[in-house]
C-alpha cells in the first residue's frame, strides 16, 4: 500500500527539472543499450561499459567461495531491494507515494532520507536518461541536485555492510559518465560527486563527495577502450 502521508516530516524539495528525452532500450548481444525511435544509434549503458570493462577476478572468487546458488540468491536480493530503495527515494524527492510495505526497505530508505533532508535541494534532474554522442554512451542517473548548496551527480546505492572508497571507484566512474553526459547536452557542470549508501544494521548511511574531474578522464578512456573492443 502507498502511503504518502506516512513519511514523516516529509520535505519539500525545490524542483526546477529540466527536460530530458526518454530513450528506449534495446538488448544487443544479450546486453543493454539506448536507441532513439529509428534507432539511428545504439549505446551501451554506462553500467554495461563498466562491467565489460572492470576486473571482475574479486567477484569471481566469491561466487566460487560461496557458491552459485548462495551467489545468485545473494545477487537477486541485492538487485530487487536496490532497485525499491531507488523508487522511493526517487519518489520520496518528487513528492509522490512511498510504498513504506518493507520493512527492510523502509530502514534503508529512511538512512537515505535523512542525507536528503540535511543536505539536498534545488533538484533539477531525478532517474533522468543523460546520452553521450562524443564517448557513444548512455544511461540513467538517479539524482542531479543541489548537495550543500553545490550542484551534484547523487547515486543511491544499498550494501550489507559499510565501504572503503578504494572498493568503490566504479561507483565514482559511474557518474563522472553522468557528469560528462549532462555538460554534454546541457552545458551545465557538476561540481560534485555525491555517493549515498544505505546500509544494513547501521544507523546512518555512509555518504562519498568526490570532484569530477578526478575520474572523468579515466571514465572517458574505458568507453573508448570499450567500442575500441572488437566485435
Amino acid at each position: 500500500m502507498l502511503v504518502k502521508n506516512s513519511v514523516s516530516n516529509r520535505k519539500e524539495f525545490n524542483l526546477n527539472l529540466l527536460t530530458f528525452d526518454t530513450l528506449p532500450r534495446v538488448e544487443v548481444d544479450g546486453v543493454r543499450h539506448y536507441t532513439n525511435g529509428t534507432e539511428d544509434f545504439k549505446y551501451p549503458s554506462v553500467t554495461t561499459v563498466l562491467d565489460k570493462m572492470t576486473d571482475k577476478t574479486h567477484l569471481i572468487e566469491w561466487r566460487k567461495r560461496v557458491g552459485e546458488q548462495e551467489a545468485n540468491r545473494v545477487s537477486k536480493f541485492a538487485t530487487t531491494r536496490g532497485t525499491a530503495v531507488h523508487t522511493m527515494a526517487e519518489n520520496y524527492v518528487l513528492g509522490e507515494d512511498v510504498d513504506l510495505s518493507m520493512p527492510g526497505n523502509k530502514i534503508i530508505f529512511d538512512q537515505i532520507k535523512k542525507v536528503l533532508d540535511s543536505n539536498v535541494d534545488n533538484v533539477i534532474a531525478s532517474e533522468s536518461t543523460l546520452i553521450s554522442h562524443k564517448l557513444k554512451v548512455a544511461g540513467t542517473t538517479d539524482l542531479i541536485a543541489e548537495y550543500d548548496g553545490k550542484l551534484s551527480i547523487i547515486d543511491y546505492k544499498t550494501a550489507s555492510k559499510r565501504k572503503r572508497k578504494e572498493w568503490i571507484e566504479n561507483y565514482f566512474l559511474q557518474s563522472a559518465m553522468y557528469s560528462y553526459m549532462l555538460w554534454e547536452m546541457t552545458g551545465i557542470m557538476a561540481k560534485q560527486i555525491v555517493i549515498i549508501i544505505g546500509i544494513d544494521s547501521e544507523p546512518e548511511a555512509q555518504v562519498f563527495k568526490v570532484n569530477p574531474a578526478d575520474y572523468i578522464e579515466k571514465a572517458a578512456q574505458m568507453c573508448r577502450d570499450y567500442h575500441d573492443l572488437p566485435r
